[in-house]
């Protein structure tokens, strides 16, 4: 079985990154749901090599990213906010 996978260097670390699983997203999505909001939805991209993105509504918050350094993993939940957003707040 082939799986797809980076290395991406991180402060001066090598991190080997991974697509996210259907049954991570699941995961994930019911752990943000739980901690964050009962809207968030994870949407695994259609190129399996991609993060998967954070959605609540039709609006995307940003992309989770599996991390594996070390035997370890975790993921990484980057929130993009463009300054026009802040106009409304």
């Amino acid at each position: 079985m082939y799986v797809h996978r980076q290395i991406h260097q991180i402060q001066g670390y090598e991190i080997l990154s991974s697509f996210v699983t259907a049954e991570e997203a699941a995961k994930l999505e019911a752990f943000l749901q739980k901690k964050l909001n009962p809207g968030m939805v994870v949407q695994r991209r259609q190129r399996a090599d991609e993060c998967a993105e954070i959605h609540i509504g039709d609006e995307c918050l940003g992309v989770v990213q599996k991390i594996v350094d070390e035997g370890e993993t975790s993921y990484a939940f980057e929130i993009t906010i463009l300054d026009i957003d802040l106009e409304d707040v």
